[in-house]
């Protein structure tokens, strides 16, 4: 991924999804921002226990590095409801629009930033460059054995008349196979899934998001995974397994 720096704020891109210049996306460190204490410092999650007011100043900072396109996010469920977005938000609105609850995001709305919260789960970055559409993916463990991913590209087919095979898309930063524990997989994950385990008990979910895109009609080659490990780089982002009592990183993404 390549490295961004806005000021004090820093992001990363996806290399193929910078060749197009009608389209804003970034995935945000936990740098740069007002919070203080666990949730240091660009916080954008609400729910965790920050002050208001400091999540209002990162998300508007967020959006000033995204062109000052208003934001939109949503109350993550670890569903499998698909959003499309249909109005713009204003650039200023305290804290961006929230647009209900789900855990995608799609749009072809231009002038609109899509934010999804993460702290381990993976942000899942779509770019539909022939009908100039976007979609943004939470998908944590839940939603990947719902294959939320799928649902979102199944979607964008619908909606948009999206071409699967013309897709681009990027796997954010978030917990790694090499962090990935889960000692009650036994309950907790269908026995399907466990190809994507390894003898510790860690789940390659980067593995399967891949190949739940190329099942979804991505080509394999469109596809472009961070391999940034959340529980490794708390340096640079929250990490829920590691600190527990944490904030929230931004991924963004929307069309000029």
């Amino acid at each position: 991924m390549i490295y961004r720096q806005n000021d004090a704020i820093s992001f990363f891109q996806f290399p193929h999804l910078t060749e197009f210049p009608e389209l804003r996306h970034g995935v945000f460190t936990r740098l740069g921002g007002v919070s203080t204490g666990a949730f240091h410092s660009l916080n954008v999650g609400m729910s965790g226990g920050d002050e208001a007011s400091n999540v209002i100043q990162n998300r508007l900072a967020v959006s000033r590095c995204m062109g000052g396109a208003g934001l939109v996010f949503l109350d993550q469920v670890h569903g499998t409801d698909v959003v499309n977005v249909r109005e713009r938000v204003a650039a200023a609105e305290a804290g961006g629009f929230r647009a209900g609850s789900g855990d995608a995001l799609i749009s072809r709305l231009p002038g609109v930033s899509m934010l999804i919260q993460t702290a381990d789960c993976q942000s899942v970055l779509i770019f539909d460059p022939v009908r100039m559409a976007v979609g943004n993916v939470h998908s944590g463990w839940r939603g990947s054995l719902h294959n939320i991913i799928g649902r979102t590209v199944q979607a964008m087919i619908e909606e948009f008349g999206t071409d699967p095979t013309t897709l681009l898309a990027g796997i954010g930063p978030s917990l790694g196979p090499c962090c990935a524990e889960f000692i009650h997989y036994h309950t907790e994950i269908p026995r399907h899934f466990w190809l994507y385990k390894n003898s510790a008990d860690h789940f390659d979910f980067w593995a399967l998001s891949r190949d739940q895109l190329t099942e979804a009609g991505v080509p394999d080659d469109h596809i472009v995974c961070s391999h940034l490990c959340t529980r490794c780089r708390t340096d640079l982002f929250f990490s829920y397994r590691k600190e527990q009592v944490t904030g929230r990183f931004a991924a963004v993404i929307g069309l000029v």
